[in-house]
């Protein structure tokens, strides 16, 4: 990948530490570092989740709606890697087109500039995208932060952003007893096998069709989706009727993440059903053949994560089946605006 750095003209000065450079990833070189800026903002910001280097090889090298060369940066001091962000540009179903945006800091270089820097970074590479063909289409720019991310929200507020949404997280106790549910006739669930991949993406690709901030999902997605380095095809809960994919579970194992922690949990992700079968109680008896299976796995815990306003009545379901809301994530939202984000004065600055 082509490099690039950040000019003295682009960002305030006494913004940027000396000796700090921003640039693109240089590939598999850079992915054990990233994973390791990852894990130390965790720690420390309370994302009990872990990023392996499989992980940032799937995110980097199967991009959706980025380009890595230019939507992916990183931060170095002398050669060390101690942040990185990314930005990926979508056209959603209602019109807006969306830059989504994301970063993280490693702790002992936070206070410094470095968010500000990177954030400003983002703001002008999503000028230099268009997607919508009408002038007048909404140009949003679209961040996230967990409840316990201090300094995330402080920068998000900083720059004008305003929450729009919440998601949750949700967790179960396994050792709990188990709903029984019942799926309707003429649906079964059937041994998931690799040639069923294709068919079970295309159905989650019409399902999501109804979530909130949906974008038609492109052919890189489908990539993205076969290189998730977690999946384990002998956990997941797929529904059909006839040939037809009706909804599926797709559960899985982080091994990695598990041992640092300490801990048994399997996820009950992905979760769909299609129009059709919807308010059949489809998704309450995968959900709970999901638990069943992680059980069996020896997991202690299930967790998964949902829009607190989805349309679907995702969050009722999942409350039915035991699942508590655990942490709570915030997204935001900010114009870009037609004429683009606004003078260096309106551009973000750290405290």
């Amino acid at each position: 990948m082509t490099e690039f750095l950040l000019s003295p003209s682009a960002a305030s000065p006494a913004a940027v530490l000396p000796g700090m450079r921003l640039r693109a990833p240089r590939g598999r070189d850079d992915y054990r570092p990233m994973s390791e800026v990852y894990a130390a903002a965790a720690r420390v910001d309370g994302l009990d989740e872990v990023v392996t280097e499989a992980d940032m090889a799937n995110f980097i090298e199967n991009p959706v709606g980025r380009d890595p060369a230019h939507d992916v940066v990183v931060a170095e001091v002398d050669g060390r890697l101690i942040a990185y962000a990314w930005i990926s540009h979508r056209l959603e179903n209602d019109g807006d087109e969306v830059h989504l945006h994301r970063g993280y800091v490693h702790p002992d270089w936070r206070r410094r500039g470095v968010g500000a820097a990177l954030l400003r970074h983002l703001w002008r590479r999503a000028e230099t995208v268009r997607l919508a063909s009408e002038p007048t289409a909404p140009r949003v720019l679209h961040t996230f932060a967990l409840e316990s991310e201090a300094g995330a929200h402080a920068l998000a507020q900083r720059a004008g952003y305003q929450s729009t949404r919440y998601f949750f997280s949700m967790a179960r106790r396994l050792a709990d007893p188990i709903p029984e549910r019942i799926l309707p006739d003429g649906v079964e669930v059937r041994p998931a096998r690799p040639e069923h991949r294709r068919p079970i993406w295309e159905a989650q690709r019409e399902a999501f069709q109804d979530h909130w901030g949906y974008f038609p999902w492109p052919e890189e997605a489908y990539q993205r989706f076969l290189q998730f380095p977690h999946y384990d095809l002998s956990l997941w809960q797929v529904a059909w009727q006839g040939e037809q994919v009706v909804g599926a579970v797709l559960n899985y194992i982080n091994a990695a993440e598990n041992e640092q922690f300490g801990r048994r949990r399997g996820y009950t992700e992905d979760i769909f059903v299609r129009r059709p079968w919807r308010r059949r109680g489809v998704a309450s008896a995968l959900i709970g053949r999901s638990l069943h299976a992680l059980r069996a796995r020896g997991m202690e815990e299930a967790v998964l994560g949902v829009d607190a306003e989805n349309r679907t009545g995702a969050l009722r379901v999942y409350e039915s089946l035991g699942f508590q809301v655990a942490k709570q994530w915030t997204h935001y939202r900010r114009a870009l605006g037609h004429e683009g984000i606004g003078t260096e004065a309106q551009m973000p600055r750290s405290p």
